[in-house]
């Protein structure tokens, strides 16, 4: 029966629901009657005409305020107002109408009790049909819907949980809280349970995927429950976090994989007012880079901190344009006044870079413009020297020559002994910047050393993300393979702080808590993908794990300090490293040495320039570089 009313005309539906008011409201003014007298069986004799009259009234006002235009499968509750303000003025036209005529000698508190019934009869059947036709609908699509559990109780569980049963994909079966007070109690006809008897549940209710309902909650909260859920044979999703649900970017029902913040990410440090202020606040500033992933994540924070104008430096067209929108979105939904600067150009064409910092007054340069891919920069040795290395020297040079406040070079692990053409650039590119800082100047040179970021263009997250969405096999170069690991937002907004503690010269030094091996990390996201890993002890799992060999240039640990002189900063998170330098004097001979060895590209001589000047440089075998293996 339900099959066929489903699949009648938009217009027969409406016919049908106007049919049953016509039986529906005499019967309600009927049932008033035999209400009001206590009798079974009333003496209406009096009252048919009234009774007839009753839909005769009502139904043009129903007509009207446009109860039959509805969809009653996807009614919203605020039909209850349409509904009331229907019968009511039916009720009250079909009184008039009796007092002014004198037809029928209806009871007064009849018309109460008649008012009443008019309302639970037309609400009621649309409730019931509106109730029976989702039902159908979900019961039809209920063996294709996924079975789903919510761990969090709380506010956000329960929206969730509401919104996925309007969705109609998914079939919430079971809900999971550390609370003890919510134990056993019912939320929507779903129980609530204890995290121990997770596998308890499991096996009775079968769900594949557990959404994570707890926004506000604190990454180790996060990575504890993660961690119980990890043994099992299920998905884990969640929901954004508190600020994206704030500010509108993301909403309730958005289910997004894990992030691997939540795996590895610690609890945010408070920034310190003061640091995190002084070289932005009502400025001017410029990143280079700034459409990386660190540059990028460098404007967003940028902008909240209300510069007088912001300048988004970018060698990619592309690049350039994504950022400037994502930027002028931030800036009008937080009502920044800072002015947007959109500049294409390469941090090697000093005149276009000095012409920039002259013409708008810059006051703080972040510098992030780099080759930071070890492979590639391995096999491109004179790209990665003149990006790296000379870029750094002309965008430095320049900012001199305008008299910029503050300028901040992005560095990396890397570039402590390195063992990759990468790592050593970058600590050539240290070595101009204490240099420079040795000479007298206006402008306070610093530079922020720190580890892998997560979900850089560079990192093996994405990777091992899109290898197990195809079925594996996951690749790790090596089982001992380590890294250090930081959130991109925590690593931006540290370097804006150690920029502000600069004297000139100063090499921090990022503490990134603790290294984990790359093998872990791919094994914890399999197993959160609801997959098993497949080795010779489990043949029958999903996902294997392959080991190709180390990546040219590429080392199995990471380290963050050339010597052990390290000391603290205002910032428990920032550290000033004492690392040799040279003066510049002695650097600006090399410096001509390597430039006209890469005007010439002779890469054994530019190499050999590095060995000699970068304290600890290792390369690992021969040259790697694609033009040099073709001569």
């Amino acid at each position: 029966m339900i099959n066929y009313l489903d699949k009648l005309p938009r217009r027969s539906k409406r016919f049908v629901m106007l049919a049953l008011d016509v039986v529906l409201l005499p019967l309600a003014l009927w049932s008033a009657i035999a209400l009001r007298l206590g009798e079974w069986l009333p003496n209406v004799a009096g009252l048919y005409w009234l009774m007839l009259l009753a839909p005769v009234v009502a139904i043009p006002i129903f007509i009207r305020i446009g109860l039959y235009r509805a969809v009653i499968r996807y009614m919203e509750d605020r039909f209850v107002l349409t509904v009331l303000k229907g019968v009511t003025l039916a009720v009250l036209l079909l009184l008039a109408f009796s007092v002014m005529t004198g037809v029928g000698n209806i009871p007064r508190s009849a018309v109460v009790i008649y008012w009443i019934i008019a309302l639970l009869y037309i609400g009621g059947s649309r409730m019931i049909a509106r109730a029976f036709f989702r039902r159908f609908e979900f019961m039809g699509d209920l063996a294709a819907c996924d079975r789903v559990a919510i761990y969090g109780a709380g506010e956000a569980g329960i929206k969730l949980a509401a919104s996925l049963h309007a969705g109609q994909h998914s079939n919430v079966v079971a809900f999971f809280d550390d609370n003890p007070d919510r134990h056993g109690s019912e939320i929507g006809g779903i129980k609530v349970f204890s995290p121990t008897k997770f596998a308890e549940v499991l096996a009775i209710e079968a769900f594949s995927s557990v959404l994570l309902a707890m926004p506000s909650a604190s990454h180790k909260s996060r990575q504890e429950i993660i961690r119980r859920i990890e043994p099992h044979k299920v998905s884990v999703k969640t929901i954004p976090d508190t600020l994206d649900l704030l500010t509108g970017a993301a909403k309730i029902d958005e289910i997004r994989e894990v992030a691997i913040e939540d795996l590895l990410g610690r609890d945010s440090v408070c920034p310190i007012p003061h640091l995190i202020d002084r070289c932005i606040s009502g400025k001017v500033v410029m990143v280079t880079g700034a459409g990386g992933s660190i540059g990028s994540e460098l404007c967003r924070q940028i902008i909240m901190l209300e510069p007088k104008c912001l300048i988004l430096f970018e060698m990619s067209e592309f690049a350039l344009y994504q950022i400037e929108q994502e930027i002028n979105g931030l800036k009008s939904r937080f009502n920044s006044t800072a002015e947007i600067v959109p500049m294409l150009g390469s941090v090697t064409h000093q005149k276009r870079v000095e012409m920039v910092l002259r013409v708008f007054g810059v006051q703080t340069i972040y510098h992030a413009a780099a080759y930071k891919h070890v492979p590639l920069v391995e096999h491109n040795l004179i790209e990665g020297v003149v990006n790296n290395v000379f870029g750094t020297l002309r965008v430095a040079d320049a900012a001199r020559n305008a008299q910029v406040e503050t300028f901040v070079l992005i560095s990396t692990d890397k570039a402590v002994r390195p063992t990759n053409v990468m790592g050593a650039t970058k600590r050539l590119a240290e070595l101009i910047l204490q240099a420079f800082a040795g000479e007298s100047g206006e402008t306070r040179f610093s530079m922020v050393r720190f580890g892998n970021v997560l979900g850089s263009s560079g990192s093996v997250v994405p990777l091992f993300r899109k290898q197990i969405q195809n079925g594996g096999p996951v690749t790790v170069t090596h089982p001992e393979i380590t890294r250090y690991f930081m959130t991109i937002p925590e690593a931006a907004n540290l370097v804006l702080q150690a920029g502000a503690m600069g004297q000139g010269g100063d090499v921090f030094v990022l503490d990134m808590g603790k290294p984990l091996k790359i093998v872990d990390l791919a094994r914890r996201m399999i197993h959160l993908s609801g997959l098993d890993i497949r080795d010779e002890t489990n043949p029958g799992g999903n996902i294997s794990i392959e080991y190709t060999g180390l990546r040219s240039g590429e080392k199995l640990y990471e380290e963050l300090l050339i010597g052990e002189n390290v000391s603290g900063t205002e910032h428990p998170l920032i550290m000033r490293a004492e690392e040799s330098e040279l003066s510049w004097n002695e650097l600006s001979d090399v410096l001509d040495r390597i430039d006209a060895a890469c005007h010439q590209f002779e890469y054994e001589k530019v190499r050999d320039i590095l060995l000699e000047i970068v304290d600890g440089y290792q390369p690992q075998g021969e040259i790697h570089d694609y033009v040099w293996q073709h001569l």
